[in-house]
């Protein structure tokens, strides 16, 4: 018989076939250890691992090695070796081996190493052969003369059709074909689900492990995975769902075959449970015909085997290359397409450095091992085979590969920080050395290297399987599930802020008596979660409730929204009642607060309310509950609470008109005050009850999301007398506030009672009478003055658009017809003062409290004639004199002011026809807009009544009986030449000329 004839034969070779969940690996298991020796190849580090572990339980670790490409243990005489496929040995001398996963032989990739082992490799005694029933021709045609053991299925396979990710039933699969893929699906059922472990091929055989062994104990019920699955790892998956079902097999995207598909959705199912397949939403559902042979197991037979020679020829670079590239002599083989290796050959033989240096056939034989290095980087051949040149080199020129240039690698790679892709890049540059440090002869020092590359990759396997973990995984959903499904009674507890632990995890907050579940917490165990933090949270409830209804006043506050606070958190809220004063109060609390508990703490809630009103309100809460008023008093009284503290004197004029003086002391006595344009309560002119009065008329007229709400309380507390007014904001606002909304300002409530006091005088003042006060004209018009500046924070602009709004007309004067006026009523030519107009402008940048903006300096007649004293005789043609600013003189406003129509007013004198006197009808005011004149003096803004006023028809004579035509007229007596007027006369007739 011929050399090739008996490596080609079936004798002692058993082929245990059949499909996924058949038990063909624990058989094998079993298989070896009934001999004295043995070895086992699988198709990954990963089941290399595993097996190793079975074994060490079964014989003692002393008995078993574990080689694969980057890593070895080997005790000294060991009698078994679990090795993975590329790393089994060419021959051996045991008793016993077994490759498992033949069917992989046909794979285009890895193909012709297991063709080489199943052709080549037997044990002495026993040869077992583990794979897919579709390997049955092939190797009856390879190797005559074999055994087949035919295997079923211990459960069955269906067929579950489609269905969403985030429907999937607990212990599924999800089955991607790219890293992209797989992170995508995995971050959706996080956030959906709670979180699922992620497995591929990429990953190191340690974080992988760890990822299992978090979907396996339980602590996910999710598993996303590339068809690495399929490769015998034991796992509870119950269905397998396909989220895609095209792959790049290292050439092409193309479909997976069914029995590629059979592979992976056989992991569904363990021992006797059945197990289900699928789809997800993503790819279109499998055809009838697809899945039958599926749950069927019916598969188009292998028909040829991937092989590459192994009758390889060291003499030459050149004859090393023909080697590899002869045809397969046997029918059923076909010649490998150029594996990594192969294409780092090709690419290396490019070199000339390499070409000369491999001239001989122990040097062609090294380069040939350096090509064999594994691309663990997924780089370009080209960078791979850079990498090889360098390392053989090394082993050329010094027999080993240079340590420091090793080092300095592996430091690169020992760094744990950074994310997924980091540390994924990082372990596989940590495995290229793990892999050097294992080669026979290649390091001066292989074990310290070994040690070191191992130690590193498990930190880095580590890191990242925390980081997938950290990404993938809720933390607190695992735990609980696994508690769930041992039927355990979830422990809750509440921290002093409030947190709501369930077993240890943040679940939600409690904040007063309202629960709220954490984000992320709708996931499958939301119900229990809840359910435990609610028996928790029952008893917390009556707690609380007790140490409220016990808590002081100082424990609770009102804030501007309307919620009624509890150590600073929301317990209540008001609302709108019948009245104004006593607001509803609307508790903020779960179901959870009940009976007894419940009102107690409304009852609580309602006092401190009450009181805080009562407090903060007190002048207006006395007055409404006021026993002691009665008639006209009672109902003015009434109207001044339902207003909240003010009332504009001309809405209750007649009222005001009536009551008598008992009535009037009657509710002064509780702090009101009859202003000449208000009614008002003085004390509620505060930042606190001004505040609160906003509050409960927002609370009354839906006005909490009103613009303007809150934002002039500040003002108030600053001490503003005057305001610039915003259009946008509701105007009630300015009112509550304290402040009268005149126009484009608004003036503090008491600043305009003591303007009145200002005012009042200068109306009351008879034209003769000594002293004149200052602002004093005619006796019944009066100039604004400093001092109403000042207590107004306003600047002259300022203070008419005030005298305006408050019913005030202006006639319109010159400085020098008004100084003329008042030197003829002090009976000479000279003036006694400037007038006042000219004084308020000259002092209107000076700094007076409250002022917004201030004045331009106008220049009046006589600043002019006064810097014509110190100006050079002859001015320049070009300069032109400076308007001068007229004097307003005001009058309170009468009916027939408002009713006139077309034409300009008097005092237009710079305003393009909108009269001075337009009153304060935006404010609804009695029509003429005039300040009322009662019988009492404190009843209207001039003050008291007039007996010696003028007829109405007469009302534009002068006292000495002359008719007043807008102006006062010049007397006829020479002026005094010594006057600074007389100056500004002689300059302006010298102007005209």
């Amino acid at each position: 018989m011929s050399f090739q004839s008996m490596i080609l034969s079936g004798r002692g070779v058993t082929a245990v076939l059949g499909p996924t969940n058949t038990g063909k690996t624990h058989y094998a298991i079993e298989r070896m250890v009934a001999h004295e020796s043995g070895v086992i190849g699988l198709p990954l580090r990963l089941l290399a691992r595993e097996v190793y572990t079975r074994l060490v339980e079964k014989v003692g670790h002393h008995n078993v090695a574990l080689i694969t490409g980057e890593e070895k243990i080997a005790p000294h005489r060991a009698r078994y070796s679990v090795c993975t496929v590329e790393a089994m040995p060419r021959e051996t001398t045991a008793s016993f081996v077994a490759i498992d996963e033949v069917q992989l032989a046909a794979d285009l990739e890895r193909g012709h190493i297991f063709t080489d082992r199943l052709l080549h490799l037997r044990g002495r005694d026993e040869t077992l052969l583990l794979g897919a029933a579709t390997m049955r021709p092939i190797l009856q045609q390879l190797l005559p003369g074999i055994t087949f053991i035919e295997r079923p299925r211990l459960s069955q396979l269906l067929y579950a059709g489609s269905k969403k990710i985030t429907r999937l039933p607990h212990r599924s699969a999800i089955v991607a074909f790219s890293a992209d893929e797989v992170y995508a699906i995995a971050e959706l059922i996080r956030r959906q689900r709670g979180g699922a472990a992620v497995v591929l091929g990429a990953l190191s055989p340690r974080t992988r492990n760890a990822q299992v062994a978090l979907y396996q104990e339980g602590d996910v019920e999710y598993l996303v995975a590339t068809d690495a699955i399929g490769m015998g790892l034991n796992l509870d998956v119950d269905h397998v769902a396909f989220a895609q079902d095209r792959k790049f097999d290292g050439y092409q995207f193309r479909n997976l075959n069914p029995a590629e598909l059979a592979q992976v959705a056989g992991r569904a199912g363990r021992h006797v449970r059945d197990g289900t397949f699928g789809v997800t939403g993503r790819v279109d559902p499998f055809e009838n015909e697809l899945v039958h042979r599926v749950e069927s197991h019916e598969f188009d037979p292998v028909k040829v085997l991937q092989w590459r020679s192994k009758a390889v020829d060291y003499s030459s670079l050149k004859a090393l290359r023909k080697s590899l590239e002869a045809a397969p002599a046997v029918a059923g083989l076909t010649r490998a397409l150029p594996a990594v290796d192969q294409q780092a050959l090709e690419h290396l033989m490019r070199y000339p450095e390499i070409v000369d240096v491999a001239t001989t056939s122990e040097r062609v034989e090294t380069l040939w091992e350096a090509c064999a290095l594994p691309d663990y980087r997924r780089i370009t051949p080209a960078q791979h085979a850079d990498l090889i040149s360098t390392i053989y080199a090394d082993l050329v020129r010094d027999g080993t590969v240079n340590e420091d240039f090793m080092a300095e690698q592996v430091r690169r790679a020992d760094h744990t920080d950074g994310e997924i892709d980091t540390l994924s890049a990082r372990i596989a540059q940590i495995r290229t050395w793990t892999y050097v440090s294992n080669r026979p002869g290649w390091l001066a020092d292989p074990t310290h290297w070994q040690e070191k590359t191992r130690e590193i990759e498990d930190r880095l396997s580590d890191a990242l399987h925390e980081r997938l973990t950290k990404r993938f995984v809720d933390r607190r959903t695992s735990v609980l599930m696994k508690r769930l499904r041992e039927n355990a009674m979830l422990e809750a507890e509440i921290s002093v802020n409030g947190d709501v632990f369930v077993e240890g995890h943040h679940v939600g907050q409690l904040t007063g008596f309202r629960f709220t579940l954490a984000a992320g917490g709708e996931g499958s165990d939301a119900k229990a979660v809840q359910g435990a933090a609610q028996k928790a949270l029952a008893l917390e409830f009556e707690a609380r409730a007790a140490r409220l209804h016990a808590a002081g006043n100082g424990d609770l506050a009102l804030s501007s929204d309307g919620l009624v606070r509890w150590l600073g958190d929301p317990v209540a809220r008001l609302a709108a009642s019948d009245h104004v004063m006593r607001p509803r109060v609307i508790l903020l609390a779960d179901e959870q607060l009940q009976a007894n508990a419940r009102e107690h703490v409304l009852a609580r809630i309602e006092r401190f309310v009450n009181h805080h009103i009562g407090t903060i309100l007190k002048p207006l809460d006395d007055i409404s509950r006021a026993e002691d008023l009665e008639g006209l008093a009672k109902g003015l009284a009434f109207q001044l609470v339902e207003n909240l503290g003010v009332l504009f004197r001309r809405d209750v004029a007649e009222e005001v008109k009536s009551l008598d003086q008992d009535g009037r002391a009657s509710i002064r006595k509780y702090g009101v005050r009859f202003g000449a344009y208000h009614i008002f309560l003085p004390a509620l002119l505060k930042p606190a009850p001004a505040e609160l009065i906003t509050l409960l008329w927002a609370l009354k007229n839906d006005g909490l999301d009103k613009p303007g709400y809150g934002e002039l309380i500040p003002m108030l507390a600053a001490g503003r007398t005057s305001v610039v007014t915003d259009p946008s904001f509701e105007r009630t606002f300015y009112k509550l506030a304290g402040f009268r909304f005149l126009g484009k300002r608004a003036v503090r409530i008491d600043i305009l009672e003591r303007l009145a006091d200002l005012i009042r005088p200068l109306l009351q003042w008879k034209p003769g009478a000594e002293p004149r006060p200052d602002g004093a004209y005619d006796g019944r018009r009066f100039m604004a003055t400093t001092a109403m500046l000042s207590i107004l924070g306003a600047t002259p602009d300022d203070m008419e658009e005030i005298l305006k709004g408050l019913g005030y007309r202006a006639d319109s004067v010159t400085a020098e017809e008004a100084a003329a006026f008042l030197a003829s009523q002090n009976g000479d030519a000279t003036p006694a003062e400037t007038p006042v107009e000219t004084v308020a402008t000259e002092n209107a940048d000076t700094d007076v409290k409250g002022e917004i903006e201030p004045a331009g300096v106008a220049q009046t007649d006589a600043a002019a004639a006064e810097a014509t004293d110190d100006a050079p005789a002859e001015a320049s043609p070009a300069e032109e004199p400076a308007e001068v600013r007229p004097v307003l003189l005001w009058r309170p406003g009468t009916r027939q002011d408002n009713q006139r129509q077309g034409g300009r007013h008097q005092g237009d004198h710079r305003r393009g026809g909108q009269r001075h006197g337009q009153g304060e009808g935006r404010e609804g005011g009695r029509k003429g807009g005039a300040p009322m004149r009662g019988k009492a003096q404190e009843s209207r803004p001039g003050g008291g009544q007039r007996k010696d006023r003028p007829d109405r028809h007469d009302r534009g004579a002068k006292p000495g009986g002359q008719k007043f035509e807008g102006r006062p007229p010049r007397k006829e007596k020479p002026l005094d030449p010594d006057s600074p007027f007389a100056k500004l006369a002689a300059l302006k007739e010298q102007l005209k000329k």
